[in-house]
């Protein structure tokens, strides 16, 4: 049952949130349930991260309007808060420790792939 006023888009289990390759221009915030970050590479496809409520994807596009760089989608009923640059400004100057918290991830998220890039050395 949907709670009342309550804000947010409702993906249905595998539906597409953002697609590879497509120009973002927003972010998104996870209020409920969880979604899959998938590279796609021709027929096959890689799980690079799985996000739950709370978190946030496709953040990069707030900061450089490029293709995305995955595809995500809904791993179950998920309601996401789709946030574009305008709000996020907004938001960020009513409370400056948002943009810490979202360079805070980001940089956790960084060092992650740094460190599967170093093991992928490693064994290749």
């Amino acid at each position: 049952m949907e709670e009342a006023g309550a804000l947010g888009k409702i993906y249905q289990d595998g539906e597409v949130i953002i697609k590879q390759g497509e120009v973002g221009t927003c972010m998104y915030v996870i209020q409920e349930g969880r979604v899959e970050v998938v590279l796609e590479d021709g027929e096959e496809q890689v799980r690079l991260a799985v996000r739950r409520e709370g978190e946030f994807f496709g953040e990069m596009s707030i900061f450089e309007h490029e293709v995305r760089m995955a595809t995500v989608r809904a791993l179950g009923k998920t309601r996401v808060l789709t946030v574009d640059e305008k709000n996020f400004l907004r938001r960020v100057h009513k409370d400056p420790s948002l943009a810490y918290h979202l360079v805070q991830t980001m940089s956790k998220r960084i060092r992650e792939l740094s460190v599967e890039v170093a093991d992928l050395k490693e064994q290749g």
